[in-house]
């Protein structure tokens, strides 16, 4: 199979195990110029079709990574070998390369409890990983008013190389955007629930659920009132995406 970049709703995305992912990430940070890195779904896929920023921000993303088995299952159809690619996924192994590469991390979102727990997770899992701050907004915070200045600002100023954004779709997309716009040198990585995952705060699905593409129902069956007009939508454009990877075949 082919390991080129293949096409989910117009965007471009790259089949890449996730080490390769991870080493990727490192490499583009020492171009000194700064990139996202976001992960789709299917529930962005919904999004990008209501989002005109939402989706702009995904033209400039530098690197997309397949995220739900739709996504994974369009590459396959598409002749592409892929991997399921998680946000929260790349946070351990790019805080492993992280600390052997000396690149200064930061972390960004969720609130500061969740934060701290997970920098001391983190620090410890990864002797010599360079945590140099973690922020946390304000509840509801417009990521692309003047009130968030203050946190690009906290970014800038850290020093960080890598910077995990953790305020779910589509604020951190748009965040990383910002960013990557205003702050040279960092690469920002979407990463969702994942810091509340390692600090305990949030339950992720068992590995067998993740493993057989059914992580999304064992989140349904854990929040319904939440998430089932969302997994509505999903899979509402699910058969679009099947369509377009037959398509592209």
């Amino acid at each position: 199979m082919q390991s080129d970049p293949f096409l989910v709703e117009g965007v471009s995305v790259q089949p890449l195990a996730l080490e390769q992912a991870c080493a990727r990430i490192c490499d583009e940070t020492s171009t000194g110029k700064a990139f996202s890195v976001f992960t789709i779904n299917l529930d962005h896929i919904v999004k990008l079709r209501r989002d005109g920023a939402f989706r702009a921000a995904y033209r400039r993303a530098r690197i997309v990574l397949p995220d739900g088995f739709p996504i994974v299952l369009s590459g396959l159809l598409q002749g592409r070998s892929v991997q399921r690619t998680a946000g929260s996924d790349l946070i351990e192994p790019l805080c492993a390369q992280a600390s052997r590469r000396n690149l200064p991390v930061a972390l960004y979102g969720s609130t500061f409890e969740t934060l701290a727990r997970a920098a001391r997770y983190l620090k410890a899992r990864h002797p010599g990983l360079d945590i140099v701050g973690v922020y946390a907004p304000p509840y509801g915070l417009d990521v692309l008013s003047g009130n968030a200045s203050e946190g690009v600002d906290f970014i800038r100023n850290s020093g960080a190389r890598i910077c995990f954004l953790a305020l779910g779709a589509p604020k951190q997309e748009l965040f990383a955007d910002r960013c990557a716009g205003e702050v040279a040198g960092t690469a920002f990585i979407c990463i969702g629930a994942g810091l509340d995952f390692l600090a305990g705060q949030q339950q992720r699905a068992p590995k067998f659920f993740q493993a057989t593409g059914m992580e999304w129902f064992w989140r349904l069956m854990s929040d319904p009132r939440r998430l089932a007009k969302r997994y509505l939508e999903c899979l509402y454009v699910f058969p679009s995406v099947l369509l377009e990877g037959f398509a592209r075949r």
